[in-house]
C-alpha cells in the first residue's frame, strides 16, 4: 500500500515516486520537492527486501536531513534501513571510516578539523604573505577529480597556492583533514579501489540526491562510481532546480542530463515538477523573468486570487536604507503578516551583522534571527557543536526524533574518536542527557558543566582523545571571541543562556540572512537589498549575467505574497544597480 493518501500528491509527484528506474527530476520552486523526496524515501523503505539493504538520501544540509527524517517518522515508516545526511557525512561514514587503511595519508588515523581551526591555521600561515597581502578569506578552494581550484582574485593566485601548500603540510603533519579533504580522500579511495564501489552498490537499493544543482564534480564522481558499479541494481533519484545553482564559486553546478547518463553509465528518465504551490501568480510571473534554464513553472489555481506586491527601489540612499527596511517591515506587520514570515536578505554576510543590530534597536517590538544574534559558530563539523544541540534543546515529544538522531550522530563520532560506547544506545545517551539539570545564567558556563558531566558518565578523559580535545578547545575559544565581539557591538545579552537556547528553537522573529543562506526557505514577505553590480553578481564572477539571474531567481522565489527589491545608492565601490535587474521590464507596485 502506498504511504500517501489520495490528496497528498499531484500526478507529477506520484509519477516520479512510482517510477522504478533512474529518475532525473527538475523541480521548480514551491513544487513540493521535499514532500516528493520524503514520500519517495518512504515508498522505497516500504518495498525494501533484505535486512542488509539501505536507502541512501544525500541532502545539501543537515537541517534538510532532519526535516525529511522527521516527516518519514511521522508517516509511521521504520527508518532502520535509511541513511540520510550530507555528502560529507556520507563519505565519512561509508568510505573514510571503513576504508581509510587504503589511503596512505589516512592509514595511521585522522581527525576532521572544524572551520575555526582551519581559519586559525590559515591565519598563522598568511602572516608571512604581506606583498600582496593574503588573508584566510582569500584561501577558499574546492577539489575536483584533477586537483584543487581557487576562488580568489587572479592577482593573488600564486600567493594563495603557496599558502595552501604550507596548509596541506600542516594538516598532514597533524594527521588532520578539513571539509574539502573529506571529499578528496573519499574520491581517491573509491577510484583506486573499485571493489569498494561494488560493495556499496550491493548495500544500497537506491541513492537519492537532493539539490543536485549545488553538487560538485568530485561528488558526482563518487556517486556515479557506486551507481555504475551496480550496473542498474542500485538506482538513482536525482532532484533539484538548475536555476537555483548559485554555488558555482565553490564548485557546485547542475549536471546536464546527458552528462549524468554518460558518467553513471545508466539511463535516467527525465521528469518535472512544474506546479508552484508557494507563491502568488504575480510573484511567479516576476521570477519567471530570471528563468535562465527555461524550466516549466505553473501557478497553483488555488492561489490565483492572492493579493501580491512587487516593488523595486533604486533611488534610496545607503544612509536611509535601514529606515526604508524598517518601513517595509512595519507595513508587513500592519498587513497581518507575522514577524517570522518576514525575511531580510543581502548578498554579503558582512553587511548583515550591522543591519541586524540596527533593526533590533529600531524595532524593539520584534525579535530577530540574524548573524549578529548567534553566540557561537554553527560549525556542523565540531563534535561539541553537535553536543550543544542536545544540551540546549528541551526534551519534548516534538523534538524527540530530532534529538534521537543527534544522539546517534554523537555516538558515531565518539566511536570514531576511540571512546568505548558499544553498550550505549542513542536512547540511553539521550535519557542521561535529559537528567542533567543545571542552573547557570551564562551560556558557556552551562555548556562547560554539561559537557563535563557527560564526559564523566561516558568515562572519557578528554585529554586522551585528540580530536575531542581539539574540537573542545576550538568550540570554546571561537565562542568566547564571538561573544566578546558581539557584546562590544552592543549585544550585551549574547552571553546569556537564553540566547544560546534560542539558536535551536523554532524560527521566531524576522529572519536576516544572506541569499546563499536562505535557499530552501519561504516567507510571506521578502525584502532584499544590496542588489548592485559587484555584489549581484560578485565582482570576480566571470559568468556575471548568468549568476545574477540565478541569484535574483532564488531571491524572488522565496516570497509567497510580497517581494521588495532594493538597489541602494552611495555604497562605496558598488553604486550601480544590478544590470539584469534594471533590464527587467515589469510593472512594479508603489508602496
Amino acid at each position: 500500500m502506498n504511504p500517501w493518501n489520495d490528496n497528498d500528491l499531484n500526478g507529477e509527484q506520484v509519477d516520479a515516486i512510482q517510477n522504478q528506474g533512474n529518475v532525473f527530476l527538475i523541480a521548480c520552486p514551491g513544487s513540493g520537492k521535499t514532500r516528493t523526496l520524503t514520500y519517495k524515501i518512504a515508498y522505497e523503505l516500504e518495498k525494501i527486501r533484505g535486512s542488509k539493504k539501505f536507502v541512501v538520501a544525500i541532502t545539501y544540509t543537515h537541517r534538510a536531513a532532519d526535516e525529511i527524517s522527521e516527516r518519514i517518522e511521522g508517516l509511521g515508516i521504520d527508518t532502520a534501513q535509511l541513511w540520510i545526511g550530507t555528502i560529507h557525512s556520507f563519505c565519512l561514514e561509508w568510505i573514510l571510516k571503513p576504508y581509510a587503511i587504503y589511503e596512505p595519508d589516512l592509514a595511521a588515523g585522522f581527525h576532521v578539523i572544524d572551520s575555526f581551526e582551519r581559519e586559525k591555521i590559515l591565519e598563522e600561515i598568511c602572516k608571512d604573505f604581506r606583498t600582496p597581502r593574503v588573508t584566510h578569506w582569500d584561501c577558499e578552494f574546492y577539489f575536483d577529480s584533477k586537483g584543487y581550484h581557487l576562488s580568489c582574485k587572479e592577482a593573488l593566485c600564486d600567493s594563495v597556492h603557496a599558502v595552501l601548500s604550507k596548509y596541506f603540510d600542516v594538516l598532514a603533519e597533524g594527521r588532520k583533514i578539513d571539509f574539502e579533504l573529506i571529499l578528496y580522500h573519499a574520491h581517491q579511495i573509491i577510484q583506486q579501489k573499485p571493489n569498494i564501489a561494488q560493495i556499496l552498490s550491493n548495500l544500497f537499493e537506491i541513492i537519492l540526491v537532493d539539490e543536485y544543482q549545488d553538487t560538485k564534480e568530485i561528488q558526482y564522481n563518487i556517486i556515479a562510481a557506486i551507481l555504475s558499479a551496480g550496473s542498474g541494481l542500485t538506482r538513482g533519484f536525482i532532484v533539484g532546480d538548475p536555476n537555483q545553482s548559485i554555488f558555482k564559486s565553490l564548485g557546485g553546478y547542475p549536471i546536464d542530463h546527458a552528462d549524468l547518463e554518460l558518467l553513471t553509465k545508466q539511463k535516467f528518465i527525465k521528469k518535472e515538477l512544474s506546479i508552484n504551490y508557494r507563491s502568488a501568480p504575480r510573484i511567479i510571473q516576476y521570477f519567471g523573468n530570471f528563468n535562465f534554464h527555461a524550466t516549466k513553472i505553473r501557478h497553483c489555481s488555488d492561489r490565483s486570487e492572492q493579493a501580491s506586491l512587487v516593488t523595486f527601489n533604486s533611488a534610496i540612499s545607503l544612509g536611509n536604507l535601514r529606515h526604508e527596511i524598517v518601513r517595509l517591515i512595519r507595513h508587513s506587520l500592519d498587513q497581518g503578516i507575522r514577524a517570522e514570515e518576514i525575511c531580510v536578505l543581502a548578498p554579503w554576510w558582512f553587511t548583515l551583522s550591522s543591519m541586524t543590530r540596527h533593526l533590533v534597536v529600531d524595532l524593539p517590538e520584534c525579535e530577530f534571527n540574524g548573524p549578529g544574534m548567534v553566540p557561537f559558530s554553527r560549525d556542523i563539523d565540531n563534535f561539541w557543536y553537535k553536543a550543544a544541540k542536545i544540551a540546549l534543546t528541551e526534551a519534548s515529544p516534538q523534538m524527540y526524533v530530532r534529538r534521537l538522531r543527534w544522539a546517534r550522530e554523537l555516538l558515531g563520532d565518539l566511536e570514531t574518536a576511540g571512546v568505548h560506547v558499544a553498550k550505549i544506545t542513542p536512547k540511553l545517551l539521550l535519557k542521561y542527557c535529559n537528567t542533567i539539570h543545571l542552573h547557570h545564567v551564562d551560556g558557556l558556563e552551562y555548556l562547560e558543566d554539561f559537557f563535563g558531566q557527560l564526559l564523566v558518565w561516558l568515562k572519557a578523559d578528554l585529554t586522551a582523545y585528540d580530536s575531542l580535545r581539539s574540537h573542545y578547545e576550538t568550540f570554546f575559544k571561537s565562542s568566547r571571541e564571538r561573544i566578546a565581539r558581539l557584546a562590544n557591538d552592543g549585544a550585551t545579552f549574547i552571553s546569556e543562556l537564553a540566547a544560546f537556547r534560542r539558536v535551536f528553537q523554532n524560527r521566531s522573529g524576522v529572519t536576516v540572512s544572506s541569499i546563499h543562506g536562505i535557499k530552501g526557505a519561504e516567507f510571506d514577505c521578502v525584502i532584499a537589498y544590496g542588489l548592485l553590480e559587484g555584489m549581484v553578481p560578485h565582482f570576480s564572477d566571470a559568468n556575471g549575467r548568468e549568476s545574477a539571474m540565478k541569484m535574483l531567481y532564488v531571491v524572488s522565489s522565496r516570497a509567497r505574497k510580497h517581494l521588495h527589491l532594493i538597489s541602494e545608492r552611495e555604497r562605496p565601490r558598488q553604486d550601480l544597480p544590478t544590470k539584469v535587474l534594471m533590464e527587467c521590464d515589469f510593472d512594479y507596485d508603489l508602496l
